[in-house]
């Protein structure tokens, strides 16, 4: 039986590892941190491609996979509805996707705590080497470590994510913490667009994966432009720390916090003034988008957010993922000669994720310091196409085949 190894141990690798021992593999996943990574991520949108992988998993897909919203709504400056639209979508939490498919993945192939540090590849297979010391050997290493992944810098020598231009202030809200004069934003998916500026809510699963209403969590995202140069200030902590990937929230500077929210005061709607206020732990994510040319090295591929990151508009980084998965899995599957199956995963993957790129940069176009021409910042076509389906995409839709089959 075949070994596949695993460097990464969040959605892509879950995906990715299932998929594989579904198709006949020995598969061990190998993640960094030793934290629960349940406890991590806000919000995320669905797509009908990532539901058809996880029920090729096995995994129910019901109503309990998250909470529908069927309208959309853009907020004024003043408060007022100044749009509404029809829009059907499934919003969920990126840990109740994490539960769902760690609970089924064996605790025995999965270890923490496991830094990846090389590879080398001889006698027809490949070498894991890890920070510890520890060295694990198998026919395939699968790159699945996201945004800042170890495997593409050591075995591809990148690229390196490139900064976008703009930030998005975060925040997720308890359901019973939400202030009276934020009603408009109940059991709706909300906008607010003005120059240069996006904010967004919805609803997600709220502890428990709790999807009923009154136990439910708003998320909500403001895109705001900030200057590369600035940058380097917004995620450096009081110790002089800087991270750039991502600042965890508690160690955020007082004096960010407080600029944020006095910048908030005086940009956004009073629902959303009300909403920010309200939140406890607001925390700041740079914006980032990755393209890789090649995402097969030898024996080595690419999966996920380490091979191609796309700016948050398209929604779909999780459906990403998880078609990347099985696209490898089905590869693997069609050819008994691994340099074939690589080649053929490698095409489909470059080409669908350089397109999720393009149209992402797109939509986010006109957030940038400074800005591009991309989608015009008028309500409704914003509202139209934020999150829209994979299938609606002319980028994409050529480029999806049903993810359920084998």
């Amino acid at each position: 039986m075949p070994r596949a190894l695993i460097i990464g141990g969040s959605l892509g690798g879950l995906f990715a590892g299932l998929l594989l021992r579904q198709a006949g593999w020995q598969v061990t996943v190998f993640e960094r941190s030793t934290g629960d990574l349940a406890s991590r991520g806000a919000g995320i949108g669905t797509h009908v491609e990532q539901f058809d992988v996880m029920r090729r998993l096995g995994i129910t897909v019901d109503e309990s996979i998250g909470v529908a919203v069927r309208a959309r709504i853009c907020l004024g400056r003043d408060g007022a509805v100044i749009a509404r639209l029809p829009f059907e979508k499934i919003l969920t939490s990126w840990a109740l996707f994490y539960r769902a498919l760690r609970r089924h993945f064996p605790d025995d192939c999965y270890r923490a705590g496991m830094q990846f540090e090389h590879a080398v590849e001889r006698d027809g297979g490949i070498t894991a080497v890890f920070a510890n010391g520890v060295r694990e050997a198998g026919e395939l290493l699968i790159g699945a470590d996201g945004l800042s992944s170890t495997v593409r810098t050591r075995i591809f020598g990148g690229p390196a994510p490139r900064y976008a231009g703009y930030i998005a202030w975060r925040g997720v809200l308890d359901e019973p913490a939400l202030p009276p004069s934020a009603r408009e934003l109940a059991d709706i998916y909300g906008f607010f667009l003005a120059p240069h500026e996006m904010l967004l809510s919805y609803w997600q699963p709220g502890a428990d994966d709790d999807a009923r209403p009154g136990r439910r969590r708003l998320n909500w995202m403001w895109y705001h432009p900030l200057h590369a140069s600035r940058l380097a200030d917004i995620v450096t902590d009081a110790t002089g720390r800087r991270h750039d990937a991502g600042i965890p929230p508690p160690l955020i500077r007082p004096d960010v916090i407080a600029a944020f929210r006095a910048e908030a005061r005086a940009l956004l709607p009073p629902q959303y003034v009300a909403v920010t206020e309200a939140t406890a732990a607001p925390f700041v994510q740079p914006i980032y988008d990755l393209e890789s040319p090649r995402v097969v090295s030898g024996r080595v591929a690419l999966i996920g957010d380490a091979a191609f990151v796309a700016r948050p508009h398209v929604g779909a980084g999780v459906s990403k993922a998880a078609l990347n998965a099985a696209w490898l899995a089905d590869a693997l599957t069609a050819h008994s000669d691994l340099a074939a199956a690589l080649a053929r995963y490698e095409t489909r993957a470059v080409a669908f994720g350089a397109a999720m790129v393009a149209r992402a940069r797109f939509l986010g176009a006109y957030l940038e310091s400074p800005p591009r021409a991309g989608l015009t910042p008028d309500p409704v076509a914003v509202m139209q196409a934020i999150g829209a389906p994979l299938r609606d995409i002319p980028e994409l839709k050529g480029q999806l085949v049903d993810a359920a089959s084998a």
